[in-house]
C-alpha cells in the first residue's frame, strides 16, 4: 500500500494527533502536546441542556475542530477545508488529492470505520484521521489512536465520512496550503498559555471553566434527593464522559502537562516545568475522582452513596486547577 512517504505516529487524541502528523509531515515537527497546548484546547464545560443519550454533555477540551482552527491562528498555518454535497464527489476529491501526493485529514464517524473493534464503536461523528494513500479500492489510513497504519475499503470510508446526525462530517477533508518554516516559540507559548488560564479562571458563564466544575459539583450534591437509579446513571455518565469518550478528562490534563514540560525546555522557563508537575498531579486527582464514583455505584456496594464526598473531591480539583492557572499567569 502506498503512503506518500508518510511516517505514522501513535497519539493520545485524534484531532491533536492528526494535526501533529500533518504538520510534521510538512516539515514543521510539532508534538501532539505542543499542538494541543498552542491551540489552547484545554477547558472544562458542563452543559446540562446538551444531551448525550439523555445525559448532559461534560467536556474537558474545546469543541471539535477548535484544535485545527486554533493551530492555524496561533502559528499562521493555513488549512483548506472542503465539504461535499454527495458522497461520490467527496470520494473523487479525496482520490484526486492523494494522486497529487498529498496526505489528507478527514472527519469521520467512529461507528462505521471497519478497523475499529466492534466493542469500541459508537456514534461519534467528529473522529479525525489522515488518509495517506490508496491502492485499488483500499485506503491506507493513519488513525492517531492506533499503533500502526490501518486500512479501509472505499465504501466503508465513504459511509464513515458521510454519516448523518449530530456533527455530520459532510465528507470534510482538510490539508495545509501554507506551513511556516519557523515559529517564535517564546511569543506563541506565552499567548496560548495565558489564553487557556484566563478562559478557565474568568469565564463569564457558570457552565464553563472552574465555575463549570463547581456547577457540576452542586448538581452531584442534588442527586441525594433524586431517584437512586437515576443518580447512579448520572454518576456513571460522568465516568464515561471523563474516561471513555475520547481521551478523557485526566488524559487531556496529562497532554497539557507534557506541553508545559516541552515549553519549559524550549523557552528556558523553569516555572513552566513546575506547573507541568502540578498538572500531572491534577490529572491523577481526576483519575481518583473517577475511581471514587466507580466504587460508589458498583453493584456490590450496599452503602449509601456519599454524594457530598464526591462533590467535595471535584471542588478540590477545581481549587487545585485555580492555583495552577494563577501561577501560569505569573510565569512570564
Amino acid at each position: 500500500m502506498t503512503n506518500n512517504g508518510f511516517s505514522h505516529q501513535h497519539h493520545a487524541h485524534c484531532e491533536s494527533g492528526v494535526m501533529s502528523s500533518i504538520l510534521t509531515h510538512q516539515g514543521l515537527p510539532l508534538s501532539e502536546p505542543m499542538v494541543f497546548g498552542l491551540s489552547s484546547a484545554l477547558t472544562f464545560a458542563y452543559l446540562p441542556f446538551v444531551k448525550l443519550s439523555g445525559m448532559p454533555l461534560i467536556a474537558y477540551r474545546s469543541m471539535p475542530k477548535s484544535i485545527i482552527k486554533g493551530v492555524q491562528k496561533a502559528l499562521g498555518v493555513k488549512m483548506k477545508v472542503e465539504t461535499f454535497s454527495t458522497p461520490e464527489k467527496g470520494t473523487q476529491r479525496l482520490d484526486s488529492l492523494l494522486a497529487q501526493g498529498k496526505i489528507v485529514g478527514a472527519q469521520t464517524s467512529v461507528f462505521w470505520l471497519p478497523y475499529f473493534p466492534e466493542e469500541m464503536r459508537f456514534h461519534f461523528n467528529a473522529h479525525n484521521l489522515v488518509v495517506v494513500g490508496k491502492e485499488d479500492t483500499t485506503y491506507t489510513i493513519s488513525d492517531p489512536v492506533f499503533e500502526h497504519l490501518v486500512s479501509s475499503d472505499e465504501s466503508a470510508l465513504q459511509k464513515a465520512r458521510f454519516v448523518k446526525g449530530v456533527m455530520a462530517p459532510k465528507g470534510a477533508l482538510y490539508y495545509p496550503t501554507h506551513v511556516p518554516t519557523s515559529i517564535d516559540y517564546a511569543n506563541v507559548i506565552e499567548k496560548s498559555i495565558k489564553k487557556t488560564a484566563k478562559s478557565m479562571l474568568k469565564t463569564p458563564v457558570p457552565i464553563a471553566g472552574l465555575k463549570g466544575m463547581h456547577f457540576l459539583a452542586k448538581h452531584i450534591r442534588r442527586l441525594e434527593s433524586k431517584d437512586t437509579h437515576y443518580a447512579k446513571l448520572f454518576l456513571g455518565h460522568i465516568i464515561r464522559m471523563q474516561e471513555e469518550i475520547g481521551t478523557g478528562g485526566a488524559g487531556f490534563r496529562y497532554i497539557y502537562a507534557s506541553f508545559l514540560q516541552e515549553s519549559a525546555a524550549l523557552i528556558n522557563n523553569p516555572r513552566l516545568a513546575q506547573a507541568s508537575t502540578e498538572m500531572t498531579q491534577i490529572g491523577d486527582e481526576w483519575r481518583e475522582f473517577a475511581l471514587l464514583i466507580a466504587k460508589a455505584i458498583r453493584p456490590r456496594n450496599k452503602q449509601a452513596i456519599d454524594f457530598s464526598a464526591i462533590a467535595a473531591k471535584l471542588e478540590s480539583i477545581a481549587d487545585q486547577e485555580k492555583h495552577l492557572y494563577q501561577s501560569l499567569l505569573r510565569a512570564f
